[in-house]
């Protein structure tokens, strides 16, 4: 049975329109060695019992953390996700893969997008958040392009090397064709130098991006950092780990002007690198250049509350060269996930899961360098992600942990942009127990 349902007739009539003879005639340009002249090679047709059973079988071959043990940092996480997520953000109200828009937003998304916008506020100690972007990655970027407006400065972003590495390539793929430079600060002791820092800034620079807790998993200098981008009239753009806000001071308590973040962590599962969440929020004065888009509340004509989106300055709203972004959606189901995971957590909540993490995860550190050719690769205060070095490729410890139901790492010789050695990361998180961790260190030890 063919996928589209056109009859003779109706393919003649279209070929008629567009003034080809034959299908063959209209796929001519395609060199002929590249046409299919046969069938697919597909497998014979299965009952439904036979279909389940095949389809059951390779699934059970993915790898998921319902089967092994997941210490993978690096950007994303395994957190504990409670179920009361899955339920509430499955309802058919909420649960389309489509972003909805001004003219079919219903009150109930809207509402749901102006909690987010709320939560993340209060998470972060800004004025504002707008209702999430693509993932982390992009809010990094969009937050560097959102301080070029603000400062009308266009020449020059400031980076730490120890920001994510995929986070300074999206940025530096984002700049490949503008005049824009972007220097990189290296972190040779897995944290930023201040003086290094204040060398690389100008009077040109649009602002600094700091990630804290790094990369590497180490606490950065974030206020020192941030006065040295204000001492050059710098914007200063931090990007957060959310979980870590359960310990660590907001963004927002020590002056940064942009709070980004990769929102995963809360409670947005796993997915082999997406979709994810990304988080911005910003001080009131720059909320006209904030990119993505604004939930507001107001009343109707009966006084009962209301929302609207009250903010979009994106190309589809106003003249293109005006706009904020090219942003032109967002991860609402996933801002959805967030919101009901902060909501069930709470302050409390969220600082029982971060003191879980940062607990176990210098517990971890402490067992692992323990072992013979391990080493902390950095010395400074981390939160629950650290770097181990080792006295060789790390390659053949990966693969051995792996082969005994355990992920870890990744290698960072992976990251051709950064000069790691023989480092690997390891992240903790509240799921793992003491005896997952000492039973990795027996692995590795023996």
């Amino acid at each position: 049975m063919p996928y589209l349902f056109n009859t003779p007739d109706q393919k003649n009539e279209m070929l008629e329109t567009i003034g080809a003879r034959s299908v063959d005639e209209l796929f001519q340009q395609i060199p002929a060695p590249l046409r299919l002249d046969r069938p697919l090679d597909l497998p014979a047709p299965r009952c439904e019992l036979e279909l389940e059973a095949e389809i059951r079988q390779l699934a059970a071959s993915n790898a998921n953390t319902a089967n092994r043990v997941c210490m993978m940092g690096g950007g994303a996480y395994d957190h504990f996700i409670p179920s009361a997520i899955d339920e509430i953000a499955s309802r058919g109200e909420f649960y389309t893969a489509y972003t909805p828009y001004q003219a079919e937003a219903s009150q109930g998304t809207l509402q749901a997008f102006f909690e987010y916008q709320s939560l993340i506020c209060r998470l972060t100690g800004m004025d504002v958040s707008n209702a999430s972007l693509y993932e982390g990655a992009t809010a990094v970027s969009e937050a560097a392009f959102m301080a070029m407006r603000v400062k009308n400065r266009y020449d020059r972003v400031v980076m730490l090397g120890s920001v994510h590495p995929e986070y300074r390539e999206v940025l530096e793929t984002y700049c490949s064709n503008l005049p824009t430079e972007i220097v990189t600060v290296p972190t040779p002791n897995g944290v930023a130098d201040p003086d290094a820092v204040r060398e690389a800034m100008s009077e040109s620079t649009a602002c600094l991006v700091i990630q804290h807790p790094n990369f590497f998993g180490c606490l950065e200098d974030a206020k020192t950092l941030t006065d040295i981008a204000h001492e050059f009239g710098a914007l200063a753009v931090v990007s957060f780990d959310p979980i870590s806000l359960g310990l660590l001071q907001k963004p927002g308590e020590y002056g940064v002007d942009i709070a980004v973040a990769e929102g995963q962590s809360l409670g947005v599962p796993l997915q082999y690198g997406g979709p994810y969440l990304g988080i911005l929020a910003c001080r009131q004065k720059f909320l006209r250049k904030m990119p993505g888009r604004l939930i507001g509340t107001t009343v109707d004509r009966d006084g009962k509350p209301s929302y609207v989106l009250n903010l979009q300055a994106r190309e589809q709203h106003i003249r293109r060269d005006k706009a904020t972004s090219n942003i032109c959606t967002n991860q609402g189901l996933l801002a959805l996930r967030a919101t009901v995971y902060l909501s069930l957590m709470g302050p409390q909540g969220l600082r029982e899961v971060a003191e879980l993490c940062c607990q176990k995860a210098h517990y971890a550190a402490e067992q692992l360098t323990q072992i013979d050719g391990l080493e902390l690769m950095f010395s400074g205060p981390f939160f629950k992600e650290f770097a181990i070095r080792c006295e060789h490729d790390p390659t053949e410890i990966l693969e051995k942990a792996q082969a005994a139901g355990f992920d870890v790492g990744p290698n960072l010789k992976q990251f051709s942009t950064i000069d790691s050695g023989n480092g690997f990361l390891v992240a903790i998180t509240e799921k793992h127990t003491k005896a997952d961790i000492d039973r990795l260190v027996n692995v590795l030890r023996g």
